[in-house]
């Protein structure tokens, strides 16, 4: 008899992966010959939930029979009490599980950009210091289709575009370093997976703390949208996440090609050419002026490049506009002029 059927299914998610990293490792193999191609080292971050749970014991069961070290990453984010023999046992169970190396990392959370912001920034920080450390070719994460759906609904509450309705990425960091093998599956079957193979799983107090916006959004917003348009919610928002994403891919690429043509022969922006462009790709391409002027990304907002946007289309005469980073973007003589002010 086989494995349960979640089992079989995470396991079938990872494998799939496993056989990507191993088709780009073997092809960095082959650009660098004069090198001794080595067993790869896929790293699995994971916090002890069923999800992260789950992925590290379908890692520790396909990566072997691949030819592939499995080591596993926990990190203590030192935002309760005890967190840190919670990260203990963590590391201890990755490596009952057989992962090696396993490490366990303690971080300090700033305050930039809010609790869960600031959470996630020190974590990837050490995420990224680990790969680094033991040159792992990937980390796995266990984010679900139910993490892409919360995250599609949180775009869409941002009001930023559709590439913050595209969601996480399945390949994403550095030389795509970060995989994600569950966006198609659900936490249910995680859960479930982890139930019938009898590991044990902690669940975090912060997943259920009002405090939090996405806490909120799993617990009250998802729940009142699918009794209100039916279960298939959560399927249909993880597809638009990807229909979302093949179209920002598109137009920034668009862009990308767009953006030499729009240019005098000095550099500068021409703003009728500018103005002959679909909305989606000029934007875009004053986005991507306003941050090589040194405007931070993450403080870009649309309505930025909405008010830009208007010294193209709809020119009155007005005065130079102010962006983050002591950006300023003008319009002198026919030209766009986007520089620190």
């Amino acid at each position: 008899m086989g494995p349960h059927p979640a089992v079989a299914a995470i396991r079938l998610a990872v494998r799939r992966v496993l056989h990507d990293i191993l088709n780009d490792h073997q092809t960095s193999a082959e650009k660098t010959p004069h090198e001794r191609p080595s067993s790869p080292l896929v790293l699995v971050a994971c916090s002890g939930g069923a999800d992260s749970m789950a992925l590290a014991s379908a890692l520790a069961f396909e990566a072997p029979k691949l030819g592939i070290r499995a080591g596993g990453v926990t990190v203590d984010h030192g935002l309760q009490p005890g967190s840190d023999l919670r990260a203990d046992e963590v590391a201890l169970r990755l490596r009952e599980l057989g992962l090696d190396p396993v490490e366990s990392i303690a971080v300090t959370v700033g305050r930039e950009g809010g609790p869960e912001a600031a959470a996630r920034d020190a974590r990837y920080a050490a995420l990224d210091a680990a790969s680094a450390r033991h040159g792992a070719c990937a980390v796995l994460l266990g984010h679900t289709r139910d993490d892409q759906a919360e995250t599609v609904l949180l775009g869409l509450a941002r009001g930023s575009g559709i590439r913050s309705l595209s969601g996480m990425a399945a390949v994403s960091g550095a030389d795509g370093r970060y995989r994600r093998p569950f966006l198609q599956l659900d936490r249910q079957t995680a859960r479930k997976a982890c139930l019938v193979q009898s590991l044990p799983v902690w669940d975090d107090p912060h997943n259920a703390d009002p405090a939090y916006t996405r806490s909120r959004l799993r617990h009250e917003g998802l729940p009142a949208l699918e009794k209100a348009l039916g279960k298939g919610v959560v399927e249909a928002l993880a597809r638009t996440a990807q229909l979302s994403r093949d179209d920002a891919d598109a137009l920034d690429a668009w862009a990308g090609q767009a953006e030499s043509a729009v240019r005098d022969s000095a550099g500068l922006l021409e703003c009728a050419k500018l103005y002959a462009l679909p909305p989606a790709v000029r934007r875009r391409i004053l986005r991507r002026a306003a941050i090589e002027a040194g405007a931070p990304a993450g403080s870009l907002f649309a309505r930025h490049i909405e008010e830009v946007d208007r010294l193209i289309t709809g020119w009155r005469g007005q005065g130079a506009i102010n962006l983050p980073g002591k950006v300023v973007a003008q319009r002198q003589g026919g030209r766009l002029v986007i520089r620190q002010g």
